[in-house]
């Protein structure tokens, strides 16, 4: 795997550290762009310190059951183990004709052999010729769903997930001020729908169902958000629930108003193709 800019030196983090750079856009968006740029996730390990291994996410896209904030993890104090391979995924911000705050979200092919039909965002594994996770994002979601880069304004990055197979996934965030330039040109053999869905709904307690697990002898809760667009029923969950749900409360710079409840994670003692939280 190429060598790839620290997150301290590429353009996204000078991006995020100009709080007065131009943005078009109504006054909401701008505001809203103003205060992201502002925002600073959690530091992240310094890639150069990790050891190459080879975990895969099973069909090379960002599509999981179960996903975790990176420092809820035992990677955050112990990533002498192991690198894990990195992705981005795009949270696409616009302003509905209500005025509401409202995110792009895909639904993969039903003829896909994994991960079929399930809600996902726009995104997947970083390639060599990738300048930052920003390029990532961006153009994965011109691959998947015809979004052309030139429309969003990338204003900041959300603290890394792991998902199940631990890949490690940071959400990037963009704003797009001209909803009517985006014609959607989903890709026939990826994606079967391109819809969008208020963000708050991430934050609120309608529609949400919970579901408990154990891992390791810890329990946890997976969040599932039933949603209904025109006909077309759609539940959102996993580790594209856990990003959205971040990603509002920090948009809306308050909780959830219900508990996430992550595991107590332990280390593992190898680190494989094969390792999963479960």
């Amino acid at each position: 795997m190429a060598s790839r800019p620290s997150p301290s030196s590429n353009s996204l983090s000078k991006l995020i550290t100009d709080p007065n750079k131009p943005f078009r856009g109504s006054e909401r968006l701008t505001t809203l762009a103003r205060q992201l740029r502002m925002y600073k996730p959690p530091p992240t390990i310094d890639e150069s310190e990790f050891e190459e291994q080879r975990i895969e996410e099973r069909a090379g896209k960002v599509v999981s059951q179960v996903g975790f904030v990176e420092s809820a993890t035992p990677i955050a104090q112990q990533s002498e183990r192991f690198r894990p391979k990195r992705a981005a995924v795009l949270i696409c911000l616009f302003e509905g004709d209500g005025g509401d705050l409202r995110v792009v979200l895909t639904k993969r092919s039903s003829r896909l052999s994994t991960h079929s039909g399930e809600v996902a965002l726009p995104g997947g594994k970083a390639e060599e010729g990738d300048a930052d996770d920003a390029d990532t994002a961006t153009r994965e979601a011109k691959e998947e769903i015809g979004l052309d880069p030139s429309l969003v304004n990338v204003v900041t990055v959300l603290e890394p997930f792991l998902s199940k197979h631990l890949l490690r996934v940071v959400p990037v965030v963009g704003i797009l001020s001209n909803i009517k330039a985006f014609n959607p040109a989903p890709s026939a053999d990826e994606v079967e729908a391109v819809f969008d869905a208020p963000l708050e709904m991430f934050i609120k307690d309608e529609n949400r169902r919970e579901e408990e697990r154990e891992w390791m002898g810890e329990k946890y809760l997976i969040h599932h958000f039933d949603y209904e667009a025109g006909s077309t029923k759609y539940v959102i969950w996993g580790l594209t629930a856990g990003i959205l749900i971040r990603a509002a409360s920090v948009v809306y710079q308050r909780p959830p108003a219900f508990v996430e409840q992550n595991p107590k994670f332990k280390t593992p003692g190898l680190v494989n193709k094969d390792t999963t939280m479960r």
